[in-house]
């Protein structure tokens, strides 16, 4: 339960930071926006991280981890920032985050099918597929102009 009600609320909280990503980018231009999003961002976690874990878990460790790959979370981040606000600019809201949605089920199940990046490799389930075929039908649904 804890973990669908995360989920919600992370569900949420990306809708209203692409908008007021979108809307800021307006007025500063989108990679102004995403730098001060970023750093932000980096702000608030640096802050916690010293309140909350920082006996635990030192900085340095960040140099032992294996696959290096797992360190380009922040550059990722900063091109989804910046891909939900020209999306949310050119499309809107709603159906920026229906297509945002629908890639992010599409490669998440992939990414479990084929076992990538070491997530453990689950069985191809035709129900899994028809499901994704069943919410992108939604989305064409939600798009048409009756």
């Amino acid at each position: 339960m804890f973990g669908m009600i995360v989920a919600l609320v992370s569900g949420a909280l990306m809708s209203i930071q692409g908008i007021f990503n979108t809307q800021l980018t307006e007025k500063t231009g989108s990679w102004l926006t995403n730098t001060f999003v970023q750093l932000t961002g980096f702000l608030l976690c640096l802050c916690i991280w010293m309140v909350k874990e920082r006996k635990d878990a030192k900085f340095a460790e960040l140099l032992t981890v294996e696959p290096k790959y797992l360190l380009t979370g922040g550059i990722l981040g900063a091109f989804i920032t910046f891909t939900v606000i020209m999306g949310m600019s050119a499309l809107g809201p709603a159906k920026a985050v229906m297509l945002i949605v629908s890639a992010q089920l599409i490669v998440a199940y992939l990414i479990e099918v084929f076992g990538w990046f070491g997530v453990e490799k689950v069985g191809f389930d035709w129900m899994k597929l028809l499901g994704t075929g069943f919410f992108l039908a939604g989305i064409v649904l939600f798009k048409w102009k009756g």
